[in-house]
C-alpha cells in the first residue's frame, strides 16, 4: 500500500496519545474522524514501527500493549480490579452494571462508600484512602480515555468495554459452574430388596458413589478440584 502522509494530518497527535496508552473514541472528534477515514494507512504505517492498532468495533482505537508489560503494569491491574468491584457493588445495589459502565455515570460522593466496602481489595492495589483512590484509579481513567469527568461525575466511555468484556467473562464462568448441578440430569429411583441392595453395595464399580452420600456441596467441590488437579499432574 502506498502511503501518503500528507492525508494523516493527525499523525503526531494519535501516535502521541495511542503510544502513552490512551484510547480515542467519539469524545475525540478530530482524532477519531482521522483514524476512521484512514484506518488501513495508519493501521499499515504503525505496523512497521512495531505497533498494532486495534479497531473496538464499539467506537474506539487503542495500542495493543507489550504482554510482559502490560502483566506487570499496575495500573491495567488496579482498572481492572476496580471494575470487577464496580460491577459487584453496582449489582448489590440493584443497578444493572452495564447500563453504568457503558455511558453512565458514578458520582464523586459514591467514591468513599465504595472504598470501605470493598477497602481489603483496595489495599492489594495499594489503594488506601480515597485520595489515593482519587489519583490511582480515577484519574489514570480519564487520562487513558476510559471515562470523563466534569463536576465530580464520572461519565464511563466505549473503552471500558475492555476491562468490562473480562468481567462478564469471568461471571459466565461462574454461572456455568453453579448451574452445573442443577442440570445435570438425575437417574430416577428405583426400588430394590433388601438382598439386591447388600449386593449393590458391595460393587467395585469404580462410579460407585455411595461413599459420598452424605458429602457437602463445598465438599464435594474441593474433592472434584482435587481429582482434576492428581489427573493434571
Amino acid at each position: 500500500m502506498h502511503l501518503d502522509l500528507s492525508e494523516l494530518s493527525q499523525l503526531a497527535p494519535i501516535f502521541r496519545e495511542l503510544f502513552k496508552g490512551y484510547h480515542v473514541s467519539r469524545r475525540d472528534p478530530e482524532l477519531y474522524t482521522q483514524l476512521s477515514n484512514f484506518q488501513d494507512q495508519y493501521r499499515t504505517l504503525f505496523k512497521a514501527l512495531g505497533f498494532e492498532l486495534v479497531c473496538d468495533t464499539r467506537g474506539f482505537y487503542y495500542f495493543v500493549p507489550d504482554m510482559a508489560a502490560a502483566a506487570v503494569n499496575k495500573t491495567a491491574q488496579r482498572l481492572a480490579l476496580f471494575t470487577f468491584i464496580l460491577v459487584e457493588h453496582l449489582a448489590d445495589q440493584g443497578r444493572d452494571p452495564i447500563a453504568v459502565l457503558d455511558g453512565g455515570s458514578l458520582g464523586r460522593e459514591e467514591l468513599p462508600s465504595l472504598l470501605e466496602k470493598y477497602r481489603d481489595l483496595f489495599i492489594q492495589a495499594e489503594v488506601q484512602t480515597v485520595e489515593e483512590l482519587e489519583e490511582k484509579i480515577m484519574r489514570r481513567m480519564t487520562q487513558l480515555g476510559f471515562a470523563g469527568e466534569e463536576n465530580g461525575v464520572y461519565r464511563f466511555l466505549p473503552p471500558m468495554h475492555r476491562f468490562l468484556d473480562v468481567c462478564l467473562s469471568v461471571q459466565q464462568d461462574r454461572d456455568l459452574a453453579a448451574s452445573v448441578h442443577s442440570v445435570l440430569p438425575l437417574p430416577a429411583p428405583v426400588l430394590i430388596d433388601e438382598a439386591a441392595e447388600a449386593k449393590f453395595l458391595e460393587t467395585d464399580d469404580p462410579l460407585d458413589l455411595s461413599e459420598f452420600d452424605e458429602e457437602s456441596e463445598e465438599d464435594a467441590l474441593a474433592r472434584a478440584i482435587a481429582e482434576e488437579q492428581e489427573s493434571d499432574a
